[in-house]
């Protein structure tokens, strides 16, 4: 078990790594200049080229990669000197007359906007983004399975028909077309009824500087994350449970007399689980993705809209750092999945 994921945590750094590599290359042959962008078109030709030379853009490519890894990595080498360990705060492990390598934790630089540490933009935004993609997943679990076991234990019936139609349509819209029709009928058109606004974060301030929470504003965001989550859960849910019901365990459950409640919730429904689990694991990763565009319908002050935002400011340390982040939570969400198939399914066994 420790070897196997010791082997999927290097697959994983190895993917981070080339990550990093492509988003900095397409990064750097975009014809936009970030030095000119954080000074506006009336800078001079010296101001730009100073800052460039402060945020290291006027060095070759590989030279960028080369010290952006240095700088994420948590064992790194760098020069001793007091302004490192002020800006690193790293614990210094060996020294020697060029530097010293040292632990720390990844240092994702600052905003070439803001000024401010990209950790410290991330882990404001990080949570709301969460938070939404928590709540669009446990929706789209509870709804999806409900709609699955119902479809699957009456095969063929009008509600089956329904589901299964119901779920065609619910894969088919992307994500933005469903935040778009949510904001227009239930934000805009339906508000007197419904009390929705059509933007609006969860966490704001009153008038004395307190912290409101504003949980109604979570609900439209997660609905449209949502959609596509419970047509696939649905469609899986029945299928496996279509197979799972005709298997000789199934049978004998019922023959010893069980209701027909423990034998599709005890018997059958966890056997049927591992395809759902999967969905699961790569929708709330990609939820992560989808809240990009859903964040900006809505204006959801969380990661996608900080990521979104540093796109169009040309922020490269934000950009790399969200995206570093997510490929994180890919990474993180697989090795769990593939631990957790283990417990699902005993058949499944974790490193053989």
């Amino acid at each position: 078990m420790l070897v196997y994921l010791l082997r999927k945590l290097a697959y994983g750094s190895l993917v981070l790594v080339l990550v990093v590599v492509i988003i900095s290359s397409i990064i750097y042959l975009a014809p936009v200049d970030p030095a000119r962008l954080t000074f506006g078109q009336r800078s001079d030709v010296a101001t730009v080229e100073a800052k460039r030379s402060t945020l290291g853009l006027d060095e070759p490519l590989y030279r960028q990669l080369g010290r952006y890894l240095n700088d994420i990595s948590p064992l790194s080498f760098h020069e001793a000197s007091p302004a490192n360990r002020d800006k690193y705060h790293y614990h210094p492990l060996w020294r020697s007359d060029n530097g010293v390598l040292v632990l720390k934790k990844p240092y994702l630089r600052e905003s070439y906007q803001k000024g401010r540490l990209v950790s410290e933009m991330l882990a404001e935004a990080v949570p709301r983004t969460f938070l939404l993609a928590l709540t669009a997943i446990g929706l789209a679990l509870v709804i999806g399975l409900l709609l699955g076991v119902l479809a699957a234990w009456r095969p063929n019936s009008w509600f089956d028909q329904l589901a299964v139609s119901l779920s065609v349509i619910g894969i088919s819209v992307p994500s933005y077309v469903s935040a778009m029709v949510l904001a227009l009928v239930f934000g805009y058109w339906l508000h007197d009824y419904t009390g929705l606004e059509v933007q609006g974060s969860v966490y704001g301030l009153d008038d004395f500087g307190d912290t409101r929470y504003f949980w109604a504003n979570l609900l439209l965001p997660a609905l449209a994350l949502g959609v596509r989550p419970v047509a696939i859960i649905t469609q899986l849910t029945r299928s496996a449970m279509l197979d799972v019901l005709s298997e000789d365990f199934v049978r004998t459950a019922r023959a010893k007399g069980l209701s027909p409640a423990v034998v599709v919730i005890k018997h059958a429904l966890r056997n049927a689980l591992n395809p759902v689990v999967t969905a699961v694991s790569g929708w709330f990763a990609g939820l992560l993705a989808g809240a990009f565009f859903v964040e900006n319908v809505f204006s959801f002050n969380g990661l996608g809209q900080l990521t979104v935002n540093a796109l169009l400011n040309y922020d490269i340390p934000v950009v790399l750092g969200a995206v570093l982040f997510t490929a994180v939570i890919f990474v993180v969400i697989n090795v769990l999945v593939d631990v957790l198939y283990g417990w699902l399914d005993p058949r499944v066994r974790v490193g053989a």
